[in-house]
């Protein structure tokens, strides 16, 4: 991959600095000085995350007939973290450096630093692999680091007026407990069937160790879960169906195959509750490499017997057909949302040689993302800052908003070249301009970002080639 990577445009450096001057993301609560790993996600950020949850919605929901969504808060009872295993199981292994004072997670300096596979592994057998390895800080370079120990990743909070009487609660970690939780309301008020799924986007927090490279690995993230019911024997069968429902979900959204794969978890890395677990991995700019983007796991009966257990409420399945009664299976596809963001904008990111107006050497900066995720579909761009055109252009703009709903950005700044390049450099796929000739033929000029094509069409045909180009 040594060879692929060099090609390639993107750099994590140069997507923090297009996504900031271009108000895709910036740091939070910056003028204060920041706060670690937090980011909100600006003008375009926005637009661009609420089309790829819409997206993920309308494709896992809407588009079938066996799921269904769910919004669940995300404070629960404290006794769900205990069902899910959460209080004693989520936890990440935690080394000081005893000369500067930096924390790091073991399983990432063994993985990234010693090139050797961590997961599954004790604290005690990661402690020895560091102290044969003779680690040193990755800060100071001293070779004080501590033994490894065990950290809890949930934010806790206090319900009540007072902390010292109140209830302790935890900030979810995940959305999927949720799902399991309100199973059986589910099959009461929805008349599914065997086999159905519980669909959800919603906000998971995790207090990690060593949170960083841009949004890869936050401490408050968006998640889109499906939980999966089946009868236990169709496991096997739903797993396979939900894989490749994944991979065409990748290529829906516009990733180099050559960038993503698919690894399969050896047994002493499944977590407590899978026998089965797939990650679609995605190679990363730099130095993260091969990294997790999204997970397929099968979660058995495990979660369901747990809440049935830890509850007293029967959670088993009645089965019409058979007469009988059992706890489903659940087959767990789970996305992340900002990985989802970071991935598509490195895949995207485009610097073509060109040569300015004046013929000297020129870069064109250009994100080729995918119509159906783009934050605005078109721009319509005035030749001139004349009312006469511009009055036009304005219609036009209110007319593809009116008619399609689509975002569209209306641009008559600077000369037409920058506009053009301003818009390759936030993604917009076509641009629209209205000139003196479409006073006299009543048409306009499509330019096409990756091509830098033009096409010359009716005004009034420029709402149906939008739809059929976008989708």
């Amino acid at each position: 991959m040594s060879g692929e990577e060099g090609a390639r445009a993107a750099s994590m450096e140069k997507i923090v600095a297009l996504c900031k001057r271009r108000g895709y993301i910036f740091p939070g609560s910056e003028i204060y000085g920041g706060l670690a790993n937090t980011w909100d996600f600006g003008p375009l950020g926005v637009e661009l995350k609420n089309n790829v949850k819409q997206l993920w919605w309308k494709t896992f929901v809407h588009r079938r007939r066996d799921i269904v969504g769910l919004d669940a808060g995300i404070l629960m009872h404290p006794r769900v973290w205990e069902a899910s295993g959460h209080v004693v199981n989520f936890n990440d292994p935690l080394v000081d450096c005893k000369t500067c004072k930096s924390r790091f997670r073991a399983d990432h300096l063994i993985e990234d630093k010693l090139g050797m596979q961590a997961s599954g592994k004790t604290p005690d057998e990661m402690s020895a692999i560091l102290r044969e390895a003779n680690m040193a800080c990755p800060h100071c370079g001293n070779r004080t680091l501590t033994d490894a120990r065990q950290f809890n990743m949930m934010f806790s909070t206090t319900i009540g007026p007072v902390s010292e009487t109140g209830t302790k609660v935890f900030l979810r970690p995940e959305t999927a407990q949720a799902m399991f939780v309100d199973y059986k309301s589910v099959v009461a008020t929805s008349r599914v069937k065997l086999p159905f799924g519980i669909a959800q986007i919603g906000k998971a927090f995790r207090n990690e160790i060593t949170p960083g490279n841009f949004i890869f690995r936050d401490i408050e993230f968006d998640q889109m879960e499906i939980e999966y019911f089946v009868k236990p024997d169709d496991g096997p069968r739903a797993f396979d169906e939900w894989l490749a429902a994944m991979k065409s979900w990748v290529k829906m959204i516009g990733l180099s195959e050559k960038y993503v794969r698919i690894r399969e978890h050896e047994e002493s890395e499944l977590s407590h509750y899978s026998s089965r677990t797939l990650d679609f991995e995605y190679f990363f700019p730099g130095t993260l490499g091969w990294k997790e983007l999204y997970g397929l796991a099968s979660r058995t009966d495990f979660d369901l017997r747990q809440h049935q257990e830890f509850s007293g409420e029967d959670l088993r399945y009645f089965d019409q057909e058979s007469g009988e009664r059992f706890l489903p299976h659940v087959i767990e596809p789970t996305f992340g949302v900002e990985r989802t963001i970071l991935t598509v904008l490195i895949d995207a990111y485009d610097e073509e040689q060109t040569v300015d107006v004046n013929g000297k050497p020129d870069t064109r900066v250009l994100l080729r993302l995918s119509p159906k995720l783009a934050p605005y579909k078109a721009a319509i761009l005035p030749l001139m800052k004349k009312p006469e055109l511009t009055g036009p252009a304005w219609d036009l703009f209110n007319q593809i908003q009116d008619e399609t709903g689509y975002q569209v950005d209306y641009d008559e700044t600077a000369n037409i070249g920058k506009r053009y390049r301003r818009q390759d450099e936030v993604g917009t796929p076509y641009c629209i301009t209205i000139d003196p000739t479409t006073l006299e033929d009543g048409a306009v000029t499509i330019r096409d970002r990756d091509t830098t094509e033009q096409v010359r069409i009716p005004l009034g045909d420029v709402v149906p080639w939008l739809r059929e180009h976008i989708g």
